[in-house]
């Protein structure tokens, strides 16, 4: 069986999804697998696909970063694979498809996924001396504080009587942000 894992990052990020899913369906995916979250965040839907492999079910995916987030998450994700006696087909490796169920397919996985780590390393090495380049010329002042910005929501809806756990949830807070606007409020 062929069984398909689209994923993107942000919910923002539609259509790239639909695009992912078209791809999966062209290929003949019979079931797919899909999720929006980042991919350092638990990923249910993959560890739902992952838990449904069977012998010679091939796990698809359009391409490599949708996967995994590193070459180790990546080995992690490659040995449930093949302890399922299953096999992973990434539909777009530079090109080309690579297939994990022949011994070239599995060379090629390790070459271009370590080629990826290391594409990444280098991106976010750039984007850190560009961080601080900006920070010494005071044009960077980091990411606008969102949850602060609901502070007199937080304080009306504490004082009409609702639990922190309510107020959290529904104005989309952590546990962090709701009681540093209350200790930043004195209260």
């Amino acid at each position: 069986m062929l069984i398909g894992i689209a994923r993107t990052s942000t919910l923002e990020q539609k259509a790239g999804l639909e695009a992912q899913l078209r791809e999966l369906e062209a290929y003949g995916c019979e079931k797919i697998y899909q999720e929006q979250v980042s991919s350092v965040a638990e990923r249910e839907q993959l560890n739902a696909a992952l838990s449904s492999l069977r012998s010679g079910d091939k796990l698809v995916v359009t391409k490599l970063d949708r996967l995994a987030r590193s070459v180790k998450h990546l080995g992690e994700i490659v040995e449930t694979i093949n302890n399922a006696d299953a096999s992973l087909v990434i539909l777009d490796m530079g090109g080309t498809a690579i297939d994990t169920s022949n011994p070239t397919g599995k060379l090629i996985l390790n070459v271009m996924s370590s080629v990826a780590q290391f594409e990444r390393e280098m991106m976010l090495e750039r984007q850190r001396e560009g961080i601080a380049k900006a920070k010494a010329e005071g044009k960077y002042k980091g990411r606008k504080p969102t949850a602060r910005a609901k502070t007199e929501m937080v304080l009306l809806a504490k004082k009409q009587g609702l639990s922190p756990t309510q107020i959290m949830r529904d104005l989309g807070i952590s546990k962090t942000s709701y009681y540093r606007i209350l200790e930043a409020a004195g209260d």
